[in-house]
């Protein structure tokens, strides 16, 4: 085999959907207090908030049950748990703070928990149920995976440079890391990470063929790449000449078709600008969190605003700007702005998102991204490398830190109940 064959979903053959007998279990509608809050707003923005356990999203379990706008302009939210000592309730928290939080006109969200009762969790149970049997489309990307889109308004701000700096740092301290370049028509990781293996196909079962991504070690950790470039037959000075459509449809065989295994984090390398690739990623992918690279030209900044909001369009959170090409400092003290200075932390101001940091231009960067080997795990006391190491620390202590997994009382009960959490798990990921 010399390597899979991207199809459309449409070329596929048509299966047949088995309609259970029993109608579908809606979740209920939250109360609503106050004439000025957006509820399908909130609504959609939650839709990204996953329990894990559960593998679904907490609108459609019907765990929240109360929006507010208090006289403070705080915005509450009441949220359910299963228990009242739910393991996983900071872990909601956070992610509803975060989601709620990044939507224009809403400056501060505070979180309530309340416990289900009997019927509440009876009726949890039914639609836990319902998913793990539901045919939509499916990922092997577990739930428990923090997803990452790496975003710009335009190109040339070192967008692919960072995405494989922070994939090696990730890698470095122990995590499994998945990177997707979904710049199909630019294509960049295989190079960058010094990836020169093919993605290989082989069989599932049932006729349907599924992709390896290409994996390479790194420190304690593990890298797991799926790229155009990985392709056979693909060539690195050749054009892709592809519509919208069809480069979209590419990313989604990356999602659905691609047997990613345990992942803790996946990176997204996003084409740049505002495209049917963005829009499509807020669809099948509804949890990731955006962050969005700019240099601190006035120019790149203004670009980079219309790539936020056109995240925030798609219900999708953006976690912070990352300033990249910064003032560097030489070795006498001289700060040099050779792309100016500040445009990083006005992009921020102006979207209301934190600025996580900024890079300091460094020739070790595009050097060791042409040798494949990330100027961070090469040459880990350069200046770009020491900013690398902090911002990856941000990430995983404050921005997405790694979902850990401990069990609710409830999935006892639905594992005994027979339903297929894990298939429920990967496909919640795919809506």
């Amino acid at each position: 085999m010399t390597g899979p064959i991207l199809t459309s979903p449409d070329d596929r053959e048509d299966e047949t959907a088995t309609t259970p007998a029993d109608p579908k279990p809606e979740a209920p509608r939250p109360e609503v207090e106050g004439t000025d809050v957006d509820e399908a707003m909130i609504t959609n923005a939650l839709r990204g908030v996953i329990d894990p356990e559960l593998g679904d999203n907490v609108v459609d379990l019907g765990m929240v049950k109360r929006y507010e706008r208090g006289a403070d302009g705080v915005m509450h939210i009441t949220i359910s748990l299963t228990t009242a000592g739910c393991p996983l309730r900071a872990q909601l928290m956070r992610d509803a703070k975060a989601r709620v939080g990044s939507l224009p006109g809403i400056d501060a969200v505070k979180i309530h928990f309340g416990e289900m009762t009997s019927q509440e969790r009876s009726d949890v149970m039914a639609r836990a149920r319902w998913k793990a049997r539901d045919n939509a489309l499916e990922t092997d990307i577990p739930a428990t995976c923090r997803i990452l889109a790496i975003s710009s308004g335009k190109g040339g701000v070192g967008k692919s440079s960072v995405t494989a700096n922070l994939a090696v740092l990730l890698a470095d301290r122990g995590y499994t890391v998945g990177v997707l370049d979904a710049d199909v028509g630019g294509f960049s990781m295989p190079r960058l990470l010094g990836i020169d293996g093919q993605i290989e196909g082989q069989r599932a079962g049932e006729g349907k063929t599924v992709m390896k991504p290409v994996a390479r070690a790194v420190g304690a950790g593990m890298l797991r790449v799926v790229s155009m470039g990985s392709i056979a037959g693909s060539n690195e000075s050749e054009a892709i000449m592809w519509r919208g459509l069809m480069l979209n449809r590419a990313v989604q065989h990356f999602l659905e078709d691609v047997q990613w295994g345990s992942l803790d984090y996946l990176l997204i390398d996003m084409p740049p600008g505002t495209s049917d690739i963005q829009m499509g990623l807020a669809r099948m992918l509804p949890r990731t969190d955006v962050l969005i690279v700019t240099t601190p030209a006035t120019a790149a900044q203004q670009v980079a605003a219309r790539a936020a909001d056109m995240a925030r369009k798609g219900f999708l959170r953006v976690a912070g700007v990352i300033e990249n090409m910064g003032p560097s400092v030489g070795p006498d003290g001289t700060i040099t702005a050779v792309f100016g200075s500040g445009g990083g932390q006005a992009l921020a101001e102006a979207i209301g998102v934190p600025l996580l940091t900024s890079i300091p231009l460094d020739a070790g960067v595009a050097a060791g991204g042409d040798r494949g080997m990330p100027v961070a795990l090469e040459h880990p006391d350069a200046s770009a490398s020491a900013v690398f190491a902090e911002l990856v620390e941000t990430i995983v202590t404050d921005v997405a830190p790694p979902v850990e997994i401990a069990e609710c009382s409830l999935r006892g009960a639905l594992v005994r109940a027979g339903a297929d959490l894990e298939g429920a798990r990967r496909r919640a990921e795919g809506r």
